[in-house]
């Protein structure tokens, strides 16, 4: 499938994304950067890619996860992966993976599509914007998404990003690239999620009133217990972020926008 990039300006620069709610079938990764007679992708100027693709749980050939692997007594162990994705997974180094039944798992969904939109956003800036400058940009915009992940990963990612301009590039964006999907790779918890959304709503201690202080601290300790899923919260955050002076770097999280709204995927999480 293909778009018109300039359906991109929104969500953190990537388009709305196709997703196939059939048991049959299921996104594999999507936005992929063109590569041209890759086997893998199709390469469409001007256009950017939805791949897809189904993974078969156990199967020899398209297993992602825990396929059988026998040695040389027949013994099988359950540590290998399928074919077909192996060869994806070492041609597309960072490529963004999963099995289509793991997707009806509301968290590993909303995690996956997470990953797939930071990919496009790599990707995009190692074409369009190779620089040690706009890198920083890239890790200050994803500052908060990481902390939501994996505080360990941002640090390490910020000791790298420390070194541009003084490392070989692309050793360094190798090392980077690899990090952040590690780090986004980990499941957010409430725990996590909770500490970002407190961190924001510091940025508001000056311009709430003590009710409205009061109202979006209760939903965000209800998000804690279980009770209500993280758009809730978030929602109240994003309108009062909007009415309220705050620092422009806050604006351009990528926390507050990882994909389209129309996915809804933070409704179920």
């Amino acid at each position: 499938m293909t778009g018109d990039k300039a359906d991109q300006a929104r969500n953190g620069g990537a388009a709305r994304a196709a997703f196939s709610h059939k048991p049959q079938t299921a996104i594999w990764s999507a936005y992929c950067r063109p590569v041209s007679q890759s086997g893998f992708v199709l390469s469409v100027q001007g256009s950017f890619v939805v791949c897809v693709q189904s993974y078969k749980k156990n199967s020899p050939s398209s297993g992602l996860f825990r396929v059988k692997v026998y040695n040389e007594h027949g013994i099988a162990q359950r540590n290998g992966t399928g074919m077909f994705p192996r060869a994806v997974m070492n041609r597309f180094l960072l490529l963004p993976l999963e099995e289509e039944g793991r997707l009806n798992d509301m968290p590993l969904r909303e995690n996956f599509v997470e990953r797939v939109f930071a990919y496009y956003r790599w990707t995009e800036m190692l074409d369009q914007e190779p620089t040690p400058g706009r890198l920083v940009k890239f890790h200050t915009a994803h500052k908060l998404t990481l902390m939501a992940h994996s505080p360990r990963h941002y640090t390490d990612m910020g000791r790298l990003v420390a070194g541009a301009g003084k490392r070989d590039w692309d050793e360094l964006t190798a090392e980077y690239g690899a990090q952040l999907m590690a780090g986004l790779g980990v499941i957010g918890t409430r725990g996590k999620h909770v500490n970002v959304l407190q961190h924001l709503m510091g940025f508001l201690k000056n311009h709430l009133s003590s009710k409205d202080k009061q109202e979006l601290l209760g939903l965000i300790e209800d998000y804690r217990l279980g009770l209500l899923p993280l758009i809730v919260p978030l929602t109240l955050l994003k309108h009062h972020l909007n009415r309220n002076p705050v620092p422009e770097w806050v604006y351009q999280q990528v926390y507050l926008n990882p994909y389209p709204k129309e996915l809804m995927l933070r409704n179920h999480v």
